[in-house]
């Protein structure tokens, strides 16, 4: 009896590991944008592979902070070197859990609400965001936008620059996952 048991066990746990479908990203586009009274400020990075477990729903950003491109150089340096750290802090990363169940052999658009814990500049903070998921044939695309305030991270922005740089940056995600990211 204790054998039927334990094999039993042993093919539900392969089963349910043979239908997880592990996603990753093929095409992501993470920008910010900071607006204050004398400059805006955007940045784009489209370095970042996300990874999703259809399964379980499990979401893993990690995001090289250094990937981020500005309009100018010099913009670029100080944001790597005075305000994100980026060789003590070199990525930022969310990992979380999509609260909704989503059939991802069905096309459509489902809205969202991914809670996990948000790291960035070594200061982790648990947050909700809401998004859509899309499924189409096979591929999965994540929208999201959200804000970040720099005080939250413990980013510190110098009195003088803040009629350069937002408190409040808005950030924009979307991103297209394939099996094996193809």
């Amino acid at each position: 009896m204790k054998k039927i048991i334990l094999t039993s066990l042993a093919f539900a746990a392969i089963t349910l590991s043979a239908s997880a479908q592990i996603l990753m990203g093929k095409t992501t586009e993470i920008s910010f944008f900071s607006t204050a009274p004398l400059e805006d400020i955007t940045a784009i990075n489209k370095t970042t592979k996300p990874v999703l477990n259809t399964a379980t729903g499990d979401v893993l950003f990690k995001i090289s902070i250094q990937g981020f491109s500005f309009e100018k150089a010099l913009m670029q340096e100080h944001f790597n070197e005075n305000y994100m750290e980026s060789e003590k802090f070199p990525h930022a990363m969310f990992k979380g859990k999509i609260n909704e169940k989503i059939d991802y052999k069905t096309n459509g658009t489902t809205k969202v609400t991914v809670t996990g814990k948000l790291t960035v500049h070594g200061v982790e903070k648990e947050r909700t965001i809401e998004g859509t998921v899309t499924v189409k044939d096979g591929a999965v695309t994540i929208d999201c936008k959200f804000n970040i305030a720099l005080k939250d991270h413990n980013i510190a922005v110098p009195e003088l620059m803040f009629q350069k740089i937002g408190e409040v940056v808005a950030v924009t995600i979307k991103t297209t996952l394939t099996e094996g990211g193809k």
